[in-house]
């Protein structure tokens, strides 16, 4: 028995396929996620056969459904991935969203990217710099995905999605609150359709409150919830961090949440609502800053590299650039005083304990920072390799260096891959957690905008005429 590919046609680096013969492992995995055919039953646009008994079939109305999202092979192995046979309708853009859907994706799940047509995820004009026609921003969280558009403005393209929601197990959505109802995108219509669905919702503030109808950005819920604020050099003014962290730790705190409402679905065969925000994420990231504060009643002010309860932890000038130490406990220190050829600070009873090291801050700095400008940061890297030194060590690398470290090659955390549209290559940070049973290969490139709006019509809808995928562009559907 062959069973046709429901979801990954369009990728040939990923081997899908099922034999007489196929392994108890993968056996295991159509038990637990293939249901049988089915009717979709439910509320406004989740009709049934039934209650349109007299009307012709129509993509948005009436539609029997095989609910089968394929187990998923890496190449060249029959380890089946994690998140096989988990399909995820993706209606997020820019960072925290996508970021989370593309771990999924990683993971092995069948992420269906929503996007409007034309326009698309605003990201991939966000640019320069571009590769071909997309921006690079984009390229960098949006792979393992398949792109679909759809103009959830219209009562038709709402059908549809009803319909993909019917043989899906989790969406994901980053709309303002406000814009739900309209579009017919609240988790009480969404769960009609599928009373299993995981629907997690994110937005800036949350969806209830004084800020609920505010738009959110990285850096606006960083600025509210306290992050810039300690943030930058002690005399400077608030920063921001490099990347858009408070962005990331929302969409890996998204995954994590998603992956524990399908363990409970396991157990429970009920799906539920997730509700997550950038600022409560960012507040939960001020962990003991919050609680020197909540509990300490301890103002944080700005201490640049260094740390406030730590002292040496901090980024020191050598003679070529900054190199990293951190000695966080009263053998690291000696360990360090000892690399640096300083066992002077060793005698003096000022620097005995961390506690003592922090309330003589400013003089033990000076001592060290004069200690290391003479030596270039491999020199120090050197001796202190040398040595076996037990303390954390690492220079400052610029960019370019970043992905020159011999460390950074050795994890091999830079893949090239094909560009969808088969022109160029595309240079992927790749998955950073390896899995003894499974490798995480990128199985398909960033899409180009509604890629495989087509393919998953056919595949997931049964819609096979061309002349009614053509209707459907015609009137600005798809």
């Amino acid at each position: 028995m062959k069973i046709k590919d429901a979801s990954h046609s369009a990728s040939n680096v990923m081997t899908i396929a099922y034999e007489n013969k196929v392994e108890l492992e993968a056996k295991e995995y159509l038990k637990r996620f293939m249901a049988p055919s089915k009717e979709v039953k439910g509320g406004k646009g989740c009709q049934t056969k039934g209650s349109q008994k007299n009307s012709p079939r129509s993509l948005y109305q009436t539609i029997t459904i095989m609910h089968f999202s394929p187990v998923v092979f890496c190449p060249g192995t029959r380890k089946v991935l994690p998140l096989s046979a988990v399909r995820v309708l993706d209606l997020t853009r820019i960072l925290a969203g996508p970021y989370c859907t593309m771990q999924l994706g990683d993971l092995g799940a069948d992420v269906i990217k929503i996007e409007e047509p034309e326009k698309g995820d605003e990201t991939r004009r966000w640019g320069p710099p571009f590769l071909g026609n997309e921006s690079c921003y984009f390229l960098s969280v949006n792979r393992n995905k398949r792109s679909m558009t759809l103009n959830l403005k219209t009562r038709e393209a709402q059908g549809i999605l009803k319909r993909l929601v019917a043989v899906s197990d989790v969406l994901i959505q980053n709309y303002l609150p406000d814009r739900l109802p309209r579009l017919g995108l609240t988790y009480e219509e969404i769960q009609k359709c599928n009373p299993k669905i995981i629907y997690c919702s994110l937005s800036g503030f949350g969806s209830t409150g004084p800020y609920r109808k505010r738009a959110g950005y990285d850096v606006i819920a960083a600025s509210v919830g306290g992050f810039l604020d300690i943030t930058g050099p002690q005399d400077g003014e608030p920063c921001k961090a490099g990347t858009a962290v408070t962005d990331l730790i929302t969409g890996l705190q998204a995954k994590s949440a998603i992956l524990a409402a399908l363990i409970e679905r396991e157990k429970t065969g009920k799906g539920q609502k997730i509700e997550t925000n950038l600022l409560a994420c960012q507040v939960s990231m001020l962990v003991n800053i919050a609680s020197a504060y909540l509990n300490g009643g301890a103002e944080y002010s700005r201490f640049g590299t260094s740390h406030a309860s730590i002292v040496p932890y901090q980024a020191f000038q050598t003679a070529d650039g900054f190199i990293t130490i951190g000695a966080t406990t009263d053998q690291q220190f000696i360990n360090f005083s000892l690399a640096i050829d300083e066992p002077g600070l060793l005698e003096s009873p000022k620097y005995k304990t961390n506690k003592l090291r922090v309330q003589h801050r400013e003089e033990l700095l000076t001592t060290i920072k004069n200690k290391m400008v003479v030596k270039t940061s491999a020199e120090w890297e050197a001796k202190f390799e040398k040595e076996n030194s037990e303390f954390a060590y690492g220079r400052v690398n610029r960019l370019g260096e970043v992905f020159e470290d011999p460390q950074v090659k050795h994890l091999n955390i830079v893949q090239e891959i094909p560009s969808a549209d088969g022109e160029t290559q595309i240079k992927q940070i790749c998955h950073p957690v390896w899995y003894s049973d499974s490798q995480l290969p990128i199985r398909i490139p960033p899409p180009t905008l509604g890629q495989h709006t087509e393919d998953i019509l056919k595949e997931l809808l049964n819609v096979e005429s061309l002349s009614e995928i053509n209707d459907l562009r015609r009137k600005r559907i798809i």
